[in-house]
């Protein structure tokens, strides 16, 4: 068996992270779940990160650093409309792959609220920073003016409303969101699956 190495098995913990956080949550999820998934200790896991805060944090700005990621692949040699298009096709279909994506935003904006809430600012700085990371790859790829940037990441948070919801895609609450979202129809496909 082939030993992993220390980035290896960061990488695990972060990916275990995130199944396990978008199911419980930053309050609801235990080191020990997060470690007995990626098969070390909870010594070993605290080696790899300083604490459960730490830990989620990765988790948290990885999902973001992905989003930028994929936006970036798809927009590629593309501007305006066909750009938004592409970016929100690609989100749609990635909360529907790996929903576990779309889960762990849900957490993340909820621990955000909390840790305010308790006067620890440290954590809605960081996650705050990554959704202007988030805005500026979506502006700069598509050419688009702050309305229609704007515009296209409020109607993606209105799709993560919707889908965290459960709503199925031939839903009413859908109708109109496709056009003006850049989504043409990915979820009414989903539908016919």
């Amino acid at each position: 068996m082939v030993r992993m190495s220390a980035g290896e098995r960061r990488e695990s913990v972060i990916r275990a992270a995130i199944a396990e956080f978008a199911q419980r949550g930053y309050y609801g999820t235990s080191t020990e779940a997060i470690a007995k998934r990626v098969g070390v200790s909870q010594p070993y896991l605290f080696r790899l990160f300083p604490g459960k805060k730490a830990i989620f944090a990765a988790a948290s700005q990885r999902c973001i650093d992905e989003m930028c990621e994929l936006f970036e692949k798809v927009a590629e040699g593309l501007r305006g409309e066909e750009a938004l298009y592409a970016m929100g096709d690609a989100y749609v279909q990635l909360i529907q792959e790996r929903p576990e994506r779309l889960q762990m935003q849900m957490q993340t904006y909820i621990a955000v609220a909390a840790a305010e809430a308790e006067g620890e600012h440290e954590f809605g700085e960081l996650v705050r920073a990554g959704w202007g990371r988030l805005w500026d790859t979506v502006h700069l790829l598509s050419g688009a003016d702050v309305d229609r940037t704007t515009t296209f990441l409020a109607k993606g948070m209105l799709i993560n409303t919707y889908a965290a919801m459960g709503f199925p895609p031939e839903h009413r609450v859908w109708q109109g969101m496709y056009p003006d979202a850049g989504v043409t129809g990915r979820l009414e496909k989903c539908g016919d699956e």
